[in-house]
């Protein structure tokens, strides 16, 4: 079985908005409205898990699922950290074997993506999607002076969903927890137990919405990738 878990939790900081920003408006509907359709529509896709902010939880399901008749088999409330809200969502999955967890925030991501990811967790257990960077990155000093200039084609900005072995990212949260660590995504969870994470070629479309720019091309994105 493959269950999708979708995180969120994001309180729009960043969006100067009053409102979550997985519930701001994107050509009529809300953003977490095309992320959860995304993985409705994917056949790969058996069952799909949305982790929400505990107080948000009758919102979510009164004007998201039920407003817009979304297939929502379970709805979690989040931790304090990501971490936790992950964890969260995978002990109240029952019989997976592959998990996909995806942040809320990105809605524009392909079923090709998707299913690509299923067929390489399968051989590698621990895979995730990335681009290459456009920009230069630099390495600065703590003086704001630049110090080296690294090599584009070896670095990856890393995407989700991010895919795993259920099991093995269940015990990896699991020793998270008990450690105490803190993590900025799954794929560090997996790497910080001696696991190898492949990365295969995302999508620059695949954008996360973060600041009130990004609702531009998100608004675009709307229109032509549905």
């Amino acid at each position: 079985m493959n269950s999708a878990i979708i995180l969120a939790g994001g309180r729009g900081k960043r969006m100067n908005s009053k409102v979550s920003k997985q519930y701001i408006d994107i050509n009529g509907k809300p953003i977490l409205y095309y992320t959860i359709k995304k993985f409705m529509d994917c056949d790969s896709i058996d069952n799909i898990v949305v982790v929400v902010p505990k107080d948000e939880i009758e919102y979510f399901e009164k004007e998201i699922v039920i407003k817009y008749d979304l297939k929502v088999d379970l709805i979690v409330a989040g931790g304090t950290e990501r971490q936790d809200s992950v964890f969260n969502g995978l002990k109240a999955i029952k019989n997976a074997d592959i998990v996909l967890i995806h942040d809320g925030a990105r809605p524009f991501l392909s079923k090709e993506l998707i299913e690509k990811g299923i067929e390489l967790v399968k051989i590698h257990k621990s895979v995730a999607p990335g681009i290459m960077p456009k920009d230069t990155i630099k390495v600065k000093d703590e003086n704001s002076f630049s110090k080296e200039t690294l090599n584009r084609s070896s670095l990856v900005a890393v995407q989700t969903p991010q895919i795993f072995d259920y099991n093995l990212i269940f015990e990896c949260h699991k020793k998270v927890k008990e450690d105490k660590a803190i993590v900025t995504d799954d794929t560090s969870v997996a790497e910080l137990y001696g696991n190898k994470v492949f990365l295969y070629e995302g999508e620059y479309t695949n954008i996360k919405i973060t600041t009130p720019e990004d609702l531009v091309l998100a608004r675009y994105l709307a229109e032509t990738n549905l």
